[in-house]
């Protein structure tokens, strides 16, 4: 139960505002995501942070965990299918994780080719990325190797390529490491309109969560929301919106 006591320091400063757009999402699940869970907490997500503000709402949102298997591939992963399944895409899913990366695995797809090659070479953003399935969402992998790639992240060209995915695709959601161990999610986070947390039922420590909170607002980083994944049991509305 510990997990349950992560207080009102995780919860996301935000303003009144109308009452979640109910639409088809409802019915429609997540194409990703390895339980029912992740499907109904997906639809959760993009009730809560991609539709409430209309023509406001975030258009480039980073994921990040508190530590390695979290489960934040997977959550992004969902996240991006359950938009792109709703029309409201092109939507594109980064691969920011260059540390340990694994959405191609997840999508079923390749990675020789993707965004570390987007920030090294020349071409249109889009000729880097791969549609899954269909046309309504995109992945754009890791791609090859670079000995630097972590330092990319925090580049010019960084800035410039992800101000190439707003013009091409209508929500883009970038998958990052852990907040814990690397300063990725800071950096790209710095160019993105917020960031999504993603803690783990039952492993998650409360002083972690309370570091990288600390740091995300530090760094000016906004936090759109707070997923506890892998949980067991059915959390009650009032204790799950302290998240």
């Amino acid at each position: 139960m510990q997990q349950l006591e992560i207080d009102a320091s995780l919860a996301v400063n935000e303003a009144p505002g109308p009452a979640p757009v109910r639409t088809r999402l409802e019915e429609t699940p997540a194409r990703f995501g390895d339980s029912s869970w992740a499907s109904e907490e997906a639809l959760s997500l993009v009730q809560r942070v991609f539709l409430p503000q209309g023509d406001s709402s975030p258009r480039m949102v980073v994921f990040a965990g508190i530590n390695h298997g979290d489960g934040c591939t997977g959550v992004c992963a969902s996240v991006a299918g359950t938009l792109a399944a709703n029309g409201l895409g092109p939507i594109c899913i980064v691969e920011g994780n260059f540390r340990s990366p694994a959405l191609h695995n997840v999508l079923g797809t390749g990675s020789h080719r993707g965004f570390t090659d987007a920030l090294l070479r020349e071409g249109p953003v889009r000729s880097f990325a791969r549609p899954v399935g269909s046309d309504s969402l995109w992945l754009l992998p890791c791609g090859s190797h670079a000995i630097d790639s972590p330092n990319l992240l925090s580049s010019e060209r960084a800035r410039e390529r992800l101000a190439e995915l707003r013009d091409e695709f209508s929500i883009v959601v970038i998958d990052t490491p852990p907040l814990t161990k690397y300063t990725d999610a800071l950096a790209i986070g710095r160019l993105a309109d917020g960031l999504v947390l993603v803690l783990e039922a039952e492993n998650t420590r409360r002083e972690a969560a309370q570091v990288a909170v600390t740091t995300l607002r530090s760094a000016k980083i906004p936090i759109l929301g707070a997923v506890l994944n892998k949980r067991k049991f059915p959390i009650p509305g009032p204790i799950y919106k302290l998240l």
